[in-house]
């Protein structure tokens, strides 16, 4: 009897300490993530700099320049004498914009459960074939609904997040303008791609331009194998207990208005080229405006991004001024008829403002939820703002379709962001993660350094007996 009692007690205390080491084990790793401070620099970091700039770029300069895919999509159906087809031309492009950002959050979490580089990879892979696909299906509408709008959206959001989620792993001090640099791919080639485009739908028609997408696509499957993380990635118990996201109200009212401005946001990129078709002489380049709009939004990147790393800068202030103009500018489109170069102008300051908006995603981001929340907060708010981002451009198209031209169309897609630009205000009345922390260590109320490192030690120092060690874990306050 006292030999199973033995045996009992053997086997209670074999469990606690299990336990003790399982609990002891997550909490160092939670703290190595909260200490965990990024090289800023090295071969390995400015390597990553560079596939995700090529990710960032090819995978939206596809999705920003289908308004010349779209002209050519529009022109088919009209010819098949399909109904309502400026809309649903539209909505191809929809799915896609929409479909990446509905994604994004299972892009986070994927990306926290089995890691950055496979999630990225399989991205990749998934969008370069649906670009192929959708070139054996180019006459047929519902087709590429699924392999060009879902499909490759799908493809979009597996590979997106990680390209920005592993600029984290690498980058802190510099993190504004390593942001603006990455995004300015997708301005980059928002510039070029029109063009591509353009002269692989003269040469061989939508088909064959789709499938020289795809093969441009499968760059983005070579760029994620550079992609290494230097912080483990999370286990499936820790992810299912990660909800500090959305206990984060600071975080919740940021990501939720962005996701209201959002409402009209991709409307001028999806109907630009039709726009200038139905507005301007024969001679006015479609594709210029939305070049205009690369060019310039790339500027915009690398100068908020710059400015936002200032001492003193509020980067969520940067990004209510970039709504609120961006807004107006929208409105402002329909009275450009007939003064090309007055078009040309808004859409420039259109571009250098969405250049800001897009830079300070990932900065914003990790300021609020830190290392720890801001893969899943990214990926959350871009699946937040899918459904706006997907049903503004649908919209327009219906009312292209019912009154014949855009003026209404682009004055509604205004109103959202300078609504959202002036609510925004609120986002600051709430505390961030960063801050909270900031005061703790300051030694606001009773949790300075000193008494943070005592209790720290003296926990560690408990639990010593039974994990059979000195205990001497990494203290990061010291």
């Amino acid at each position: 009897m006292k030999k199973e009692n033995g045996h009992l007690m053997e086997n209670g205390f074999q469990g606690k300490r299990e336990k003790f080491e399982e609990k002891d084990k997550l909490e160092n790793e939670d703290e190595e993530v909260e200490c965990f401070t990024p090289p800023d620099g090295g071969f390995r970091a400015w390597l990553i700099l560079v596939g995700s700039f090529l990710c960032n770029g090819i995978l939206f300069g596809v999705i920003n320049s289908y308004s010349v895919i779209q002209d050519k999509l529009y022109l088919d159906l009209k010819e098949n004498n399909v109904t309502e087809a400026s809309s649903k031309a539209a909505l191809v492009g929809s799915l896609a914009m929409g479909s990446t950002f509905l994604l994004s959050a299972v892009s986070g979490i994927l990306t926290d459960l089995i890691g950055v580089r496979p999630t990225c990879f399989i991205g990749g892979a998934v969008a370069t074939s649906g670009l192929l696909i959708s070139s054996f299906y180019t006459h047929n509408i519902n087709a590429l609904y699924f392999t060009y709008g879902i499909m490759y959206g799908i493809g979009c959001a597996l590979a997106y997040t990680p390209s920005l989620a592993i600029l984290g792993h690498y980058f802190k001090r510099y993190m504004g303008i390593v942001n603006g640099v990455v995004t300015t791919g997708s301005s980059i080639f928002t510039m070029a791609m029109p063009h591509i485009i353009g002269y692989f739908l003269d040469v061989s028609l939508l088909s064959g331009t789709l499938q020289i997408l795809a093969v441009i696509c499968s760059l983005v499957m070579i760029c994620s194998l550079s992609f290494k993380p230097l912080i483990k990635s999370k286990k499936r118990v820790e992810l299912m207990s990660n909800g500090s996201v959305f206990k984060n109200k600071k975080y919740l009212s940021w990501a939720i208005i962005i996701a209201i401005s959002l409402c009209g946001y991709f409307v001028p990129y999806v109907h630009m080229s039709t726009f200038v078709k139905e507005n301007f002489d024969e001679n006015a380049d479609g594709k210029l405006p939305i070049i205009f709009i690369g060019m310039s939004s790339g500027l915009g990147r690398l100068i908020f991004g710059y400015i936002a790393d200032r001492k003193g800068v509020s980067r969520i202030f940067l990004q209510q001024i970039s709504f609120i103009i961006i807004g107006t500018s929208s409105i402002l489109l329909p009275f450009t008829k007939n003064h090309f170069n007055l078009l040309l102008t808004l859409t420039f300051i259109m571009g250098i403002f969405d250049g800001c908006f897009v830079a300070l995603l990932g900065p914003i981001a990790f300021d609020i939820c830190g290392h720890n929340g801001a893969t899943q907060a990214i990926g959350f708010l871009l699946a937040l703002s899918s459904i706006p981002l997907t049903i503004g451009p649908y919209v327009a198209g219906i009312l292209y379709d019912h009154l014949g031209n855009y003026e209404l169309a682009l004055r509604l897609a205004g109103i959202p962001p300078i609504i959202g630009g002036i609510v925004m205000f609120i986002v600051g009345k709430f505390q961030s993660r960063e801050e909270n922390l900031d005061e703790e260590i300051s030694g606001k109320d009773y949790l300075d350094v000193n008494s943070k490192n005592a209790r720290l030690n003296g926990k560690i120092n408990s639990k010593s007996y039974l994990l059979g060690n000195k205990g001497n874990k990494k203290n990061c306050y010291s």
